[in-house]
């Protein structure tokens, strides 16, 4: 008797949501049925191909999701934890502390889309969490997660005072030559607080306006490439600027301040 009043109510419900859908749809307003505005449920069943480095998992769901929990991160180290090229790379030694992998790696965006969204509010949170594994409150990394904590609640910036108004105050408290040391294009002539100038999310500074063309202190910011150097720069590189006796630190008797392959009298040339 029981099932029989449990099959009559779902097949209730069932009817009820087919009236809704013909009541909307004779009112030509498919798109603002509630049930369907909020939930794909086609997702839930199938969320999305996956990636090409991952595509051999494509029947073992379990190989990343845990039933109620989700992608945890254990499932990833199961198949990551031997990447060497990974973990011994300086400018990625930190994924060995971070606690949530699908903070930065989002998966079902097709075979050929990028599983990787760099945030860098997530390196803040794995750092918080590595100084959090001391709890001596006499330590530094107690005594410096405390601070950070302290800072990032009252979105207050800790020194230098100069802070790229696009740089939230978590952001500002990394550190960041530790991973881009190699892409200093400066020299650590500017030091090391990057996000004086720079935003998280590019490395371009949309503000940024060259001094004038006619400056002549051009090796102050620039460092010439090795090519120029050798025999190449008076063979090729100056003929083809046609200034046969430039020397190598004057960038400015060939190239235009608006992009190094932009060569006066040669226009766009890119031999290298």
């Amino acid at each position: 008797m029981a099932m029989k009043y449990f099959v009559l109510l779902i097949f209730g419900i069932l009817v009820t949501i087919a009236l809704v859908d013909y009541y909307f749809l004779k009112q030509g307003h498919d798109n603002t049925i509630p049930y369907k505005r909020n939930i794909a449920w086609e997702q839930l069943i199938e969320p999305g191909e996956l990636s090409a480095a991952h595509a051999f998992l494509d029947d073992n769901c379990t190989a990343c999701h845990t039933p109620i929990k989700g992608v945890e991160h254990t499932n990833c180290v199961v198949c990551h934890a031997n990447e060497t090229d990974l973990i011994q790379r300086q400018p990625t030694t930190f994924h060995t502390d971070v606690a949530s992998c699908s903070g930065c790696h989002v998966e079902h965006r097709g075979w050929d889309g990028n599983i990787t969204l760099m945030k860098h509010q997530v390196l803040v949170e794995a750092g918080l969490n590595e100084l959090r594994s001391n709890t001596d409150p006499d330590s530094e990394e107690y005594q410096t997660h405390e601070l950070i904590k302290n800072l990032t609640k009252k979105q207050l910036t800790p020194s230098p005072l100069l802070i790229h108004p696009d740089v939230s105050a978590g952001e500002a408290t990394l550190r960041c030559s530790t991973c881009h040391a190699n892409d200093d294009q400066h020299f650590s002539l500017f030091g090391n607080d990057c996000v004086q100038c720079h935003r998280m999310d590019t490395w371009n500074i949309a503000e940024f306006r060259h001094p004038s063309t006619q400056s002549r202190d051009c090796v102050q910011c620039h460092q010439a490439p090795p090519s120029h150097y050798m025999m190449h720069f008076k063979m090729i590189s100056a003929k083809v600027a046609g200034e046969p006796n430039a020397k190598v630190e004057e960038c400015y008797a060939c190239h235009q301040t608006t992009s190094w392959p932009d060569i006066k009298r040669a226009g766009w040339y890119k031999h290298h």
